[in-house]
């Protein structure tokens, strides 16, 4: 009944990765049949230089999760770890949202090449992450300026009233 919890995440983790794979594989399959064998007459290098650029956007975030889905076993081969947890944010999150709107550029691009500003969403969103991080490093102006009187005022009497002793009522018997 040891590492019941590490075992779940294991299978969890290789039944995500297994998903993640049959939806590139399918997105590519899609691509590959229509654009090539049933357009095959408007297909250019433009669309080889495509299907390369989609292949290597799905390849570095899915080598980075496969990494991270990775289990840890100790010497003697009991699992010690099932892996990341999948279904958490952060970093993980950001390389799923990699691999899905590569998914929607790869197979909306067979409609029309307008698609592939949609990649734009990737950059853009992380100018808008590291400018929220980066702004806490800048120097802030001063806000004593922009400041009204009744705000003054009332920020005045709360740093008063907190300045001031506390004293604790206590009961006596």
């Amino acid at each position: 009944m040891a590492n019941q919890g590490a075992k779940k995440r294991k299978e969890e983790n290789a039944r995500h990765m297994a998903n993640l794979r049959r939806l590139i594989i399918a997105c590519n399959v899609i691509y590959v049949l229509v654009k090539m064998v049933i357009f095959h007459s408007s297909f250019t290098w433009k669309h080889w230089v495509g299907l390369v650029l989609t292949s290597v956007a799905y390849a570095i975030p899915y080598k980075q999760l496969a990494n991270m889905a990775q289990p840890d076993y100790a010497d003697d081969g009991d699992l010690l770890d099932g892996g990341f947890d999948m279904s958490t944010g952060g970093v993980c999150g950001y390389l799923h949202d990699v691999i899905y709107i590569t998914c929607f550029v790869q197979v909306m691009s067979i409609i029309s090449g307008k698609f592939w500003y949609t990649y734009l969403a990737i950059p853009g969103f992380g100018l808008y992450k590291s400018y929220g991080f980066l702004r806490g490093f800048l120097p802030q102006g001063s806000q004593g300026d922009t400041e009204d009187e009744k705000t003054r005022k009332k920020r005045e009497k709360l740093e008063k009233k907190a300045s001031r002793a506390k004293f604790v009522k206590t009961r006596t018997r």
